[in-house]
């Protein structure tokens, strides 16, 4: 297994929504640390979908309509969407 090596900022993924009911098990208000070589159990689909954001997120990017350190995500199923906040902070 790979060890995540700690790069880039410390990105924490909460929960905020689900729509109907995860196919993989997400509940509103699980919390965890995610990166780009952690996936932290988050569902393969959402995971390959938020993997560009993520990316940009975690070493300090920006896109025009992100605001500071905490953007907003869905994943791709239309049917039960789960939305997670990512937050992220200097590593100390």
């Amino acid at each position: 297994m790979a060890k995540d090596p700690g790069m880039g900022y410390q990105v924490t993924a909460t929960v905020k929504e689900v729509k109907g009911k995860c196919g993989a098990g997400h509940q509103e208000g699980d919390t965890f640390e995610i990166s780009c070589h952690n996936p932290a159990g988050l569902c393969g689909w959402f995971y390959h979908n938020i993997f560009p954001a993520l990316q940009t997120f975690q070493f300090g990017g920006n896109l025009p309509w992100w605001k500071g350190d905490v953007i907003e995500l869905t994943c791709p199923d239309p049917k039960h969407p789960v939305t997670i906040r990512l937050e992220r902070k200097k590593r100390t």
